[in-house]
């Protein structure tokens, strides 16, 4: 839809940082516009941070607790008033239709933001994404990649681009 936003995150803690400010810009879109929902995918090898990111992302909306991997019980849910935060992993999923089962229709509503590591397993059950994120290993750190895929992640992906200084 439009052309990428490209950053290099030498160490983790630019990683954290960058979550941090992906949040902002996130929560300032979802202040801004009351009824919607966001939705990310998260791609990238085994190991290259997306867990990571998804738990910056998780405490700058506000939790205090544990952030873990979501791999076993595939979501793990985020009570942060006015907003809930789903994070997904599809990794170990055997079939896009087990998350019928599982109510995925549920999760995709006004007031959400919805991370899905392996989204490409959900194929065909899951909402197309507002923004695809890929993280690939580059030397020590990471070539993080914000690919708008609507005019939601248009306008979060932009209002992004003014505050990040990483």
């Amino acid at each position: 839809m439009t052309e990428p936003n490209a950053f290099y995150l030498p160490h983790e803690e630019a990683l954290l940082q960058f979550g941090q400010q992906f949040a902002t810009a996130i929560q300032d879109y979802l202040t801004q516009h009351i009824g919607e929902g966001v939705v990310i995918y998260l791609n990238g090898d085994l190991g290259t941070g997306k867990t990571t990111l998804t738990r910056s992302i998780v405490r700058q909306f506000g939790h205090q607790g544990n952030v873990k991997s979501p791999t076993y019980t595939l979501v793990e849910e985020y009570q942060l008033s006015p907003i809930s935060v789903y994070h997904f992993d599809l990794y170990r999923l055997a079939d896009p239709e087990e998350l019928e089962f599982m109510g995925i229709r549920d999760y995709f509503r006004p007031q959400t933001l919805c991370l899905l590591e392996w989204a490409s397993k959900g194929e065909g059950m899951i909402p197309e994404a507002d923004i695809l994120v890929q993280i690939d290993y580059a030397e020590e750190g990471r070539n993080l990649h914000l690919y708008p895929k609507s005019e939601k992640g248009i306008q979060i992906t932009s209002f992004l681009h003014k505050i990040t200084e990483i």
